[in-house]
C-alpha cells in the first residue's frame, strides 16, 4: 500500500508543460485512458524513442530511481523491464504487437496495478499529420479486479502516462 501512495504522490507532482490532449473513462471494471500529442517530426523519426523507454520514462515512475536500467526488447513477448540491482528485475509490461513506425502495444498492468486481478494494454500509434509530423497517440486500457477505488487511481494512472507521453514528445522534438 505504502508503493500505492508513493505513486498517486509522484503522480500528482510537476508534470511538463505539453500540447497533450487526454480522453477518459471510468467504468465500474476498468478505465481507459487515452493522450495525444503532435510532434515535428515524421513518424519513421519518432519509432525509435518509444521502445527506449530508458531515453524518456521518469525514473520517478519505476523501481530502481535510474532511467538507464529500464529497456524494451521488440520481439514477440519481449519485455519492457528494469532492472533492480545484479539480481533483480520488474517486467512492466509485454510486448504483443509492432507495426515498425505505425503502432507498438504491450500487455501488462503497471506500477502498484500490477499487484492487482487486472489486466492492461498500452498502445501508442503514429500517425502522419497533414502538413508533416507526427500526431502520437497512446491509448491505456485497464480492467479487471482491484481493492483501489477506480476514479483514484484512473488519474493518477492518467498523469503518469501523459508525462511519459509528454516526455517522450519534447526528447523527439529536441532530436531535430
Amino acid at each position: 500500500m505504502q508503493c500505492f501512495v508513493k505513486m498517486l504522490v509522484l503522480a500528482a507532482g510537476p508534470v511538463l508543460a505539453g500540447p497533450v490532449l487526454a480522453e477518459n473513462a471510468v467504468g465500474e471494471n476498468g478505465f481507459t485512458i487515452s493522450n495525444s500529442v503532435e510532434v515535428s517530426a515524421e513518424p519513421a523519426a519518432v519509432w525509435a524513442l518509444p521502445t527506449k523507454p530508458q531515453e524518456y520514462w521518469n525514473p520517478d515512475h519505476g523501481y530502481s530511481g535510474d532511467a538507464a536500467n529500464f529497456s524494451m526488447t521488440l520481439e514477440p513477448g519481449g519485455c519492457f523491464c528494469e532492472r533492480l540491482g545484479p539480481d533483480g528485475f520488474v517486467e512492466h509490461m509485454r510486448v504483443v504487437m509492432v507495426v515498425p513506425n505505425q503502432m507498438l502495444r504491450l500487455s501488462g498492468a503497471l506500477g502498484p496495478l500490477q499487484s492487482e486481478g487486472l489486466a492492461g494494454h498500452l498502445t501508442w500509434t503514429l500517425k502522419p499529420r497533414e502538413g508533416g509530423g507526427t500526431i502520437i497517440e497512446q491509448s491505456y486500457v485497464a480492467g479487471g479486479h482491484m481493492k483501489f477505488p477506480l476514479d483514484m487511481i484512473a488519474p493518477a494512472v492518467d498523469g503518469v502516462l501523459g508525462e511519459q507521453l509528454t516526455r517522450l514528445a519534447v526528447r523527439v522534438d529536441a532530436g531535430e
